[in-house]
């Protein structure tokens, strides 16, 4: 919040002057300090911040024109309102569009005046730095938002799409899977199954035929799938199949059932395909006999689909076989 006291600078080289407005100014509450020569205000300024500058715009050595600029100059957040003559109105309207605040016209009508000028700025710092603390909690609450978005996002299970699980359910339930087969010395096999030419069949038929395509592949994954594995997708047009206590010899019979199931099926647009249809690429890789570390056989496996794919598609290569 906004200090009690309100720190301003009175610059007058008339001594009757400064001691008028800075008599108001105190008995209004605020802090001020007094200068009788725009150097002498600028010295201070440098060693100490203000709020505001009352300062007239005729003095001998710096001017009141001139330390508004170098007020401007070094710092924008203070105000600075000019005193002037009736006689030189024009001046002060120069020195509001160089950016002073407002102006006092001499000799005073009333000192109310002084007080009601200085009572606006102040005004005006409170809402700013209102604002800057709304801002602030509003940057905070948006950050806040977004981690929880995010949270929320890696909480959900569901791939929106394919209605299979997403990429984060599969690296925590494969994790989880792991440790477990390592405790018990279990087998454990992993399948990744990649849709071949998916840019071609999307570049043919648009994006939402081709994401008809996955949603078919996905639930035909989940047709041929045992009740105890499980199916997901990983990214775009790649799943990835986890098999609890299974060989990898028993991986490579589901890879084929699956294969051939997606080579069989006569989906839309099939003939545009290289062969005329739509087919996959499987790597297959297994626990204990491609690794001993969790991320071992995810890479095997990735490597293997690799594999699959730049030699010929439409074909299933098992890690440490290629």
């Amino acid at each position: 919040m906004l200090n009690d006291h309100f720190d301003i600078l009175v610059v007058d080289d008339e001594e009757s002057i400064r001691r008028v407005v800075s008599r108001v100014l105190i008995d209004d509450g605020h802090r001020v300090t007094t200068a009788e020569t725009g150097e002498h205000a600028f010295d201070l300024i440098l060693k100490r911040p203000f709020n505001l500058v009352i300062t007239d715009i005729r003095m001998s050595g710096m001017n009141g024109m001139e330390l508004l600029k170098k007020i401007r100059k070094l710092n924008s957040s203070i105000e600075v309102v000019i005193i002037t003559s009736y006689a030189s109105l024009d001046t002060a309207v120069q020195a509001m569009r160089d950016g002073a605040y407002d102006y006092l016209a001499k000799p005073f009508e009333s000192l109310h005046a002084i007080s009601s000028v200085a009572a606006r700025v102040k005004d005006k710092f409170r809402l700013n730095q209102q604002n800057n603390e709304l801002n602030d909690k509003l940057r905070t609450y948006n950050s806040q938002l977004e981690r929880a978005n995010q949270e929320l996002k890696e909480l959900t299970t569901s791939d929106s799409l394919t209605n299979l699980f997403n990429k984060h359910y599969f690296e925590r339930y494969f994790k989880a899977e792991f440790i477990r087969s390592h405790r018990f010395n279990h087998e454990l096999s992993l399948i990744f199954v990649d849709v071949d030419y998916m840019k071609q069949y999307n570049d043919k038929h648009g994006r939402t035929r081709g994401d008809d395509l996955l949603r078919f592949i996905a639930e035909l994954l989940s047709a041929n799938i045992r009740i105890t594995d499980v199916a997901c997708r990983h990214s775009g047009d790649e799943f990835v199949i986890i098999m609890p206590e299974t060989t990898k010899d028993g991986a490579l019979l589901l890879a084929e059932k699956i294969r051939k199931a997606v080579e069989d099926y006569p989906f839309e647009g099939q003939e545009t395909q290289p062969d005329g249809s739509v087919t996959v690429s499987i790597g297959v890789a297994g626990y204990p006999s491609d690794g001993d570390k969790e991320a071992e056989i995810i890479q095997h496996a990735v490597e293997a689909l690799h594999e699959a794919k730049h030699s010929g598609h439409n074909r299933i290569v098992a890690a440490g076989l290629q």
